[in-house]
């Protein structure tokens, strides 16, 4: 195993690089872990916020330089990897911000004498996948580096340009060494990392699969973990939903960064037969419609897939899909191009037999359902083991709020496809996982809020 560039417009391999050794890795967690004790955990939250808003500022200043990395890797469409960028340098602000007021300390009312101080943990290993190079990690590093931890950070193999880039950027703005630490190092190495004391926290980005695993290394060594994990997100069409808006947010939510991504809309539920035939027809008009190519051309929405690897996992749920009775109602296939491109799909007539009625698609696929009432949209949106994001669209905004209360999700969006903000905390429910980053409540999951109290 090594950590590989392969461009996915092209499938040429570009750049390769080595795992670490065992030696390597571990001296890397006793250079955190020294540098937490005797130094990070001790400077001034100024002083360490002061790092982030650098590293901030140096990513907007090399714009180019970092999107380039991301359609390189994973395919992003260039003006999709400049939303990232930019949308990384404000979580990276917003935490150097308003990193005083989070941790600073709390009276506890009714308790003359007692305060509630916030203190860092360590050593915390993070583990990101390849759909958001920047995003992901920005995540955990920029509220636990301000808060006074250190982060290990283990990036997905197929992205090791972006996570050099990411780790250069906290070196730049004067981040000591330790401080943040990029690794290339494979599951046997996590799973001792995991392991030893030295490391306080663990958080994971990324399957079921590795979420239990990572999960129960870190229960079995008495770890908090956060772990964000699949979705298959359902936007409910009311009856009173304007069809034009619902299909223009549908086609962006189910197609955004080529429809990789955990929180993107993964199914359709509309409410009417007369109106779903009406949907699906504009739906399939605007699929159509899309440009799937270069992600360097301006004009293209949809790029390739991350890798061979995910193209062919999409190729098998749609064969899967269609052999047990559903209805490929666009696209559908593999485009004949160099690369790992897949054309935009809609998939309708899905059974609670059809394997894809239980299944997450990773990619710019859409399951299509049609139903005859409210209360079935909501049986429906909650019949799946993930929890992660919800849509509801109706132009009654108070009934869409009351429709949002019994959706079984961590976030919920009234008619609009997403809204990624620093300010808005992100995570799920059910098999989506547990915990929550950024906001408020991501600065919060790795901390001591320590109680000390003085004799009255």
């Amino acid at each position: 195993m090594s950590f590989r560039t392969i461009n996915p417009a092209t499938g040429e391999l570009v750049k390769e690089f080595p795992l670490q050794s065992d030696d390597e890795v571990f001296a890397a967690l006793g250079t955190a872990d020294r540098l937490y004790r005797e130094d990070w955990r001790f400077r001034p939250v100024a002083e360490r916020a002061g790092v982030v808003a650098r590293a901030a500022r140096i990513l907007r200043e090399k714009r180019d330089e970092y999107a380039e990395y991301l359609t390189l890797e994973m395919g992003k469409v260039t003006r999709f990897g400049y939303f990232e960028v930019d949308l990384v340098a404000d979580i990276l602000d917003y935490y150097a911000e308003h990193a005083e007021r989070f941790l600073a300390e709390q009276e506890l009312p009714g308790e003359p004498g007692a305060k509630l101080v916030t203190e860092p943990i360590g050593v915390i290993l993070a583990i990101e996948p390849w759909n958001f190079p920047y995003y992901q990690p920005a995540r955990v590093a920029a509220p636990q580096l301000v808060a006074g931890n250190v982060v290990l950070m283990k990036h997905a193999e197929s992205v090791p340009q972006s996570a050099l880039a990411f780790a250069r950027l906290f070196e730049e703005a004067g981040a000591p060494e330790g401080a943040y630490t990029n690794l290339f190092c494979d599951i046997d190495q996590i799973g001792r990392l995991i392991e030893d004391f030295r490391v306080r926290g663990v958080t994971l980005t990324g399957s079921e699969r590795a979420g239990t695993s990572v999960g129960e290394g870190a229960g079995r060594n008495l770890k908090k973990a956060v772990l964000e994990l699949g979705g298959s997100d359902p936007a409910l069409i009311l009856p009173g939903a304007p069809l034009d808006h619902a299909a223009e947010q549908i086609v962006m939510g189910r197609t955004y960064n080529s429809g990789q991504g955990c929180v993107n809309i993964k199914r359709v539920i509309v409410v009417g037969r007369e109106r779903g035939e009406q949907l699906l027809a504009e739906l399939r008009e605007r699929f159509a419609g899309i440009t799937v190519g270069d992600p360097r051309d301006e004009r293209t929405l949809v790029g390739p897939l991350a890798g061979e690897r995910a193209l062919e996992g999409l190729l098998r749920q749609i064969r899967e899909a269609e052999a047990a009775g559903a209805r490929i109602a666009f696209g559908g296939s593999r485009i004949d191009r160099p690369g790992f491109y897949l054309e935009p799909t809609i998939v309708t007539d899905i059974t609670e037999d059809n394997p894809l009625y239980h299944e997450e698609a990773f990619g710019p696929v859409l399951s299509f359902y049609v139903v005859d009432s409210e209360e079935e949209a909501i049986r429906l949106a909650n019949a799946t083991r993930f929890g992660l994001g919800s849509y509801v669209f109706d132009a009654d905004v108070e009934h869409a709020r009351q429709v949002a209360g019994r959706l079984e999700a961590g976030m919920v969006y009234i008619n609009s496809c997403f809204a990624d903000s620093p300010r808005l905390p992100f995570g799920g429910v059910k098999n989506s996982g547990f915990g929550r980053e950024l906001a408020e409540l991501g600065i919060g999951e790795f901390l001591n809020r320590k109680m000390v109290k003085v004799a009255q």
